[in-house]
């Protein structure tokens, strides 16, 4: 079982790399945006596995990406119902813009980062809501 400090961890990287991306959206640099939203989300949605019991890791002790993509929705969304299935979507597509972004040649555009950081948000904040400390 997560120790709080592990979920509290989890939720303060995601916080950070929420606040990296829209300082990278700010700056124009809208590829790193996209990079730091995704992480931003792939953060939460570890800190709420986490929380909620469930171990995503791999035999290396790596948490892997589809793994925790996965088990969120199945786990979270569709099985437990701990989060709303509007947020389905949100760790999906900023993972495929974040490809995008680190392995095409096709830039990010600034709509694609404005709407990165949305999804991001409004992921991240869903599970601090839920999840965060509260002492």
């Amino acid at each position: 079982m997560a120790t709080r400090l592990e979920i509290e961890t989890y939720l303060a990287k995601a916080i950070e790399s929420l606040e990296g991306a829209e300082s990278e959206l700010a700056n124009r640099r809208y590829n790193n945006c996209a990079n730091r939203c995704y992480y931003a989300c792939f953060q939460a949605a570890i800190a709420a596995l986490l929380a909620a019991g469930i171990q995503a890791r791999s035999s290396r002790g790596h948490w892997r990406h589809e793994n925790i993509q996965a088990q969120f929705i199945g786990q979270l969304i569709n099985r437990r119902r701990r989060y709303a299935s509007a947020l389905r979507r949100n760790l999906g597509e900023n993972m495929v813009l974040r490809q995008k972004a680190d392995y095409e040649t096709e830039p990010i555009s600034e709509i694609q980062a404005a709407r990165a950081i949305r999804r991001a948000r409004e992921f991240v904040n869903a599970i601090h809501q839920m999840e965060g400390d509260t002492t």
